[in-house]
């Protein structure tokens, strides 16, 4: 298996997030109402208030601070992380099966851990604001995360794609250990890990668990205002590809270890590229070697010598990836003291469609942020911020989720903007499909700081909590639009714990609502528009869960339908008992009742005419009967 670093796609500060005060009907802040996650809490024409009760959120991140109060409940008594592994800690034990790093079992030996150890971001904060986002209590502040009841597991995982797949099936099997339906969370990205078709072990990892019912959630990436990446049709035109590489700048330079161009074509073709050094008049006064992917799977760490300067890179060849069959390559060229030099790819293939993406890369193997492909004239081809998700944003059954500025609602209307982030990254995915599946608030979020991190991040809004104050931080990213839709996600679980994972992919993606500003923007920007919590539970709640018998199989029966005054129930299950709950046409629940085995009477009369939803719970599935009252 190919194990490589990659990148993570919270750079831009991140999100400012907004809660809803003691679920008392306060409307605080911008992103709860922005996706109706307000409605929900408050259970408007809902059976219940849901707030992701019963449902665990696994976060794959880093800089975590397991003492914020965020993560204990609303009234900062019951502490809800379940569990946390540090892939970094080697303290141990590890975590059944698995034979590195440590396992925190409960809130002992969490609290006294206090913190992930320091790891590619030193002592972060980035994991800490997901995690609230998705699941924080507010710790008696206005920020409480969109399923504030839900538990949490927590994994700082190594820069490795084995890692990851891991970190996933630790948190399956403590699902299983616990009973409970498992959504993670996934705010990084990468691009040279996996593949950009979508295809690879993680994407293959992410298919498998979603077959079993977890249900992953992804942040679609920060480059849409980057013109990162190139492409070419060489089928259609057979002239060499040129593009200037800019060298991205970054706010440490010292840390910068340049750029890292990602390569591929279509499937069972080939192509041969190089890279040109230029001077500050733009004139090429060197080339590297020309590398031709049919040649084989390569591995190189090397330069070119030209007027007595040194110019390193780094070159990775797959010839043909059994994945998917396109070659894929992966050039890393080292930023020159010399900021007066510039670097140019060049490409020539006999056929296929090439792709490249720009990105920078850190010394220590991160760094996610694109570097513009530019243009020097006739002959070059300048950059596009298109088919710009990564892995694993661009795997198949991951909901891959756009960010967008949240507006403020009254009297049930929107107010101020409410556009598509510049920010957040464009699609399609090369195969063609449409990517991301929709778009969350993810502007000036605000939601909890790490209390440990050994950034300079000032923070707001200061708690004291046994002793420690602890504080929170407006930030920005598609890294939080993705924790704001796996909070969503808890909620339609909780409300339905027997949907598929495709099932909730799917409920997300058909209640989203459309605006000025998605109908401004291309499907491949906002996908199917923005999150509405509060129809995915109303929709959520009208299905029938994937362990329920074919409606040709059906366990119960209604007759007659449509009925006037009286029903007969029909009951086949094994269960003693079957809790049946009544719904209306809005959603709301008119009634409830307890059938047993056998023909069970329903009267009607009592209900004005209309459509009706007849919920039948027998504790193991759930399946839904529509009714017809004349």
């Amino acid at each position: 298996m190919k194990k490589v670093v990659f990148s993570i796609v919270f750079l831009i500060p991140f999100l400012a997030f907004c809660q809803i005060e003691a679920i008392n009907g306060q409307l605080l802040r911008k992103a709860v109402p922005d996706s109706r996650v307000d409605s929900v809490y408050l259970g408007i024409n809902l059976p219940q208030s849901f707030t992701g009760e019963d449902v665990l959120i696994g976060v794959t991140d880093w800089g975590f601070d397991y003492t914020h109060p965020v993560f204990y409940d609303v009234n900062m008594q019951e502490y809800r992380i379940l569990r946390a592994w540090d892939q970094y800690r080697n303290a141990g034990p590890a975590p059944a099966g698995f034979d590195y790093g440590t396992e925190l079992i409960g809130k002992e030996q969490l609290l006294a851990a206090h913190c992930d150890t320091s790891n590619v971001y030193d002592y972060g904060y980035h994991g800490t604001h997901v995690a609230s986002i998705a699941a924080g209590a507010g710790a008696g502040t206005e920020f409480r995360g969109v399923a504030p009841r839900a538990q949490l597991l927590l994994c700082s995982f190594l820069v490795d794609e084995q890692a990851a797949i891991d970190a996933f099936h630790w948190m399956y099997n403590v699902a299983q250990q616990e009973q409970k339906r498992l959504v993670i969370n996934m705010s990084w990205g990468l691009f040279y890990m996996d593949y950009m078709d979508g295809a690879g072990p993680i994407a293959d990892a992410i298919q498998e668990l979603s077959d079993l019912g977890v249900v992953f959630v992804v942040s679609a990436g920060n480059d849409g205002d980057e013109n990162f990446h190139i492409m070419q049709d060489f089928g259609s035109n057979s002239d060499t590809l040129k593009s200037v590489i800019a060298m991205s700048p970054t706010n440490n330079p010292a840390n910068t270890y340049g750029q890292s161009v990602t390569m591929t074509s279509s499937p069972n073709t080939s192509f041969r590229f190089c890279f040109a050094v230029m001077n500050g008049s733009n004139q090429i006064i060197g080339y590297s070697p020309f590398y031709n992917t049919a040649d084989g799977d390569a591995s190189l760490d090397t330069f070119v010598v030209l007027n007595g300067t040194y110019f390193r890179y780094k070159v990775d060849i797959e010839q043909s990836v059994p994945y998917n069959d396109r070659p894929n390559v992966r050039l890393r060229v080292k930023k020159n003291t010399n900021s007066s030099y510039k670097f140019a790819l060049m490409v020539v293939a006999d056929e296929g469609v090439f792709h490249a993406w720009n990105v920078i890369e850190l010394n220590n193997g991160v760094g996610n942020w694109g570097g513009d492909f530019t243009s020097l004239g006739a002959g070059w081809t300048a950059g596009d911020d298109s088919f710009g998700l990564s892995a694993p944003g661009n795997a198949p059954a991951a909901i891959s989720v756009a960010a967008h500025h949240a507006r403020p609602r009254a009297d049930g209307q929107f107010y101020g903007n409410g556009a598509i982030a510049d920010f957040s990254s464009h699609g399609p995915v090369i195969d063609g499909s449409v990517k991301p599946d929709l778009s969350a608030p993810g502007v000036a979020v605000t939601a909890a700081l790490s209390s440990y991190t050994s950034e300079s991040i000032q923070g707001t809004n200061p708690v004291t909590f046994n002793g420690r104050t602890y504080k929170f931080v407006s930030l920005s990213g598609t890294s939080m639009a993705s924790p704001m839709t796996t909070g969503a996600a808890a909620l339609v679980l909780q409300a339905n714990p027997y949907l598929s994972a495709e099932q909730v992919k799917e409920i997300l993606m058909q209640t989203t609502f459309q605006d000025s500003y998605t109908a401004q923007a291309a499907e491949y920007t906002a996908g199917t528009g923005k999150l509405d919590a509060y129809n995915a539970v109303l929709m959520a709640l009208s299905m029938v869960g994937v362990e329920n018998h074919s409606v040709s199989d059906s366990r119960y029966n209604v007759y007659p339908n449509p009925v006037i005054d009286q029903a007969f129930v029909v009951v086949e299950t094994d269960a003693q008992q079957v809790y049946a709950k009544l719904f209306d046409v809005s959603g709301r629940m008119v009634d409830a009742f307890t059938f047993s085995h056998g023909v069970n009477t329903l009267s009607m009369q009592k209900y004005t005419p209309g459509f009706y939803i007849l919920h039948l719970n027998d504790g193991k599935t759930v399946e839904t009967k529509q009714i017809i009252r004349k």
